[in-house]
């Protein structure tokens, strides 16, 4: 992903989502993202990023399962975690940096 590093340098917070469209967990964090997204609606960005198609990426972040989480903040990490998570940790976790 070319933007990436502007993407998340911004001011305004960046959650990314490393997944795979065979995992059973990052189809399911799917949903739940989405949920997010009408929720805090322009206040941050979501992107995800195909693990199969960024191995350095993830070789630079050091993705080692999916779904892994980021939240980005002027560039830096500021947040991550691992595995399927609800709706209420993800929106409470991004609306701490907005």
């Amino acid at each position: 992903m070319n933007n990436f590093e502007t993407l998340i340098s911004g001011d305004k917070p960046v959650l990314v989502d490393f997944y795979a469209d065979w995992c059973r967990p990052c189809q399911a964090m799917a949903p739940i993202l989405e949920e997010v997204k009408s929720q805090i609606g322009d206040q941050a960005t979501i992107i995800k990023i195909n693990v199969d198609e960024n191995h350095d990426l993830c070789e630079r972040y050091g993705i080692q399962s999916i779904p892994t989480l980021f939240i980005f903040k002027q560039g830096q990490i500021v947040w991550q975690v691992s595995g399927l998570q609800s709706r209420a940790t993800v929106a409470a976790a991004l609306k701490q940096f907005i």
